[in-house]
């Protein structure tokens, strides 16, 4: 065996995203890339904004000695305080650059969080549907999943929440707007959410992180203020990235934001930086963390994504399909027309569709397709949807 049993076990019960990828490969070769609609990936479309390019050429110009070695692990405090002075704004919480910390991505952040809070067999409580890697993060850094659920409107049902923490929980997991789903949880979701894990730490005399993955904060579609985490449970981490609100996900760019108000902030920020040196990122890209740091308040148009949720959401609708409509992101979550939504996704691949099964979420009985695809693929997809849920339904 030239390779590990554990890591074995998880690619066998790899991505369905990543899946279906290989898949649009193939489809492509056969049929030609212009005959597949392939909304299976989350890889956003839209270039980076006119403001990442202008600081990305001067930066290239730029002849200070040292801007690529290395820097403090959680990165150059210039970039830490201009990073925490937007989120301060944003969320009206008094977060300093001390309170930040730059990472490879959303991806590394949470790895970094549940390296440095996890000891063997503790419990991350997952609300499903949820992004499929964090289940793998988590076996990663020694812990173990829990899966709660949520309602017929993708918000976290408290009750499955309340009896899935138990004397194990070390952290609960949200992910708002949410993927696969696009929903939004409301102030009043955060807030009940917080008081379920108080409740449970009086009750087993524990501490419970609340982390919260928001890489798709600034792509939201309603007027309402977003709802920080902060003001709502004292040991609460915010993990993102520009992947999305910037198009840079092939740059690896985040942070790490700690709760100024968390009392055992000192020895949690120490183990944030010893985790990020240790698992092997050393520190955020150089040049990345310089050139995000003075375009926090940019975003690419986010009036495109939802342009295109209205072309898809409507044309399902239009069908047939039960679908919630998403605030943000760049997702739809149809209810499958037959209970096997996996075999449904096969049927859409007939027609040259390719959409993600529900099950690789931890929500069978539904499919995530992506709208952050040019519009003819969006289009293409239509009459093939159409056929697929026409069929099924007869």
């Amino acid at each position: 065996m030239a390779i590990s049993r554990k890591v074995r076990e998880q690619m066998s019960n790899s991505s369905w995203i990543r899946r279906m990828f290989e898949e649009g490969i193939e489809l492509r070769r056969v049929h030609g890339p212009e005959n597949v609609f392939d909304l299976s990936l989350g890889n956003p479309l839209l270039e980076p904004p006119a403001e990442f390019k202008a600081e990305l050429t001067r930066l290239i110009n730029e002849e200070t000695p040292g801007i690529h070695r290395y820097m403090p692990n959680g990165g150059f405090p210039e970039v830490r305080s201009s990073v925490a002075e937007v989120l301060a704004e944003e969320s009206g919480v008094p977060i300093t650059g001390a309170e930040i910390l730059m990472t490879v991505g959303a991806a590394g952040a949470i790895n970094t969080i549940l390296r440095s809070i996890l000891d063997v067999d503790d419990e991350v409580i997952l609300i499903a549907p949820f992004f499929a890697e964090y289940v793998f993060y988590v076996e990663h850094q020694t812990g173990r999943s829990k899966f709660a659920t949520c309602d017929e409107n993708w918000l976290p049902e408290i009750e499955s929440l309340e009896a899935t923490i138990g004397p194990r929980t070390r952290a609960v997991i949200i992910n708002s707007p949410n993927n696969p789903t696009g929903v939004i949880y409301p102030e009043s979701s955060i807030a009940d959410i917080s008081a379920a894990i108080q409740k449970a730490e009086e009750k087993y005399g524990t501490e419970i992180y609340l982390i919260s993955d928001e890489p798709y904060r600034k792509l939201i579609y309603t007027d309402a203020p977003y709802p920080f985490i902060f003001e709502h449970h004292p040991r609460s981490i915010v993990a993102t990235s520009h992947s999305k609100d910037l198009g840079l996900a092939g740059e690896r760019i985040g942070y790490i934001a700690v709760n100024p108000t968390d009392t055992g902030k000192v020895d949690l920020l120490n183990a944030l930086n010893f985790s990020l040196r240790t698992l092997g990122f050393v520190n955020a890209p150089a040049m990345m963390q310089r050139a995000v740091a003075g375009i926090q308040r940019a975003t690419v148009d986010i009036d495109i994504y939802r342009k295109k949720r209205d072309l898809l959401y409507g044309a399902l609708t239009k069908i047939g399909y039960e679908c919630v409509e998403p605030d943000g992101a760049f997702y739809v979550f149809p209810k499958s027309p037959v209970a096997d939504d996996a075999a449904f996704v096969a049927e859409l691949q007939k027609e040259l569709v390719l959409v993600v099964p529900g099950v690789g979420f931890g929500t069978p009985g539904f499919f995530r397709a992506s709208y952050c695809v040019d519009d003819w693929v969006i289009e293409g997809a239509i009459e093939g949807f159409e056929k697929a849920f026409v069929q099924a339904s007869s």
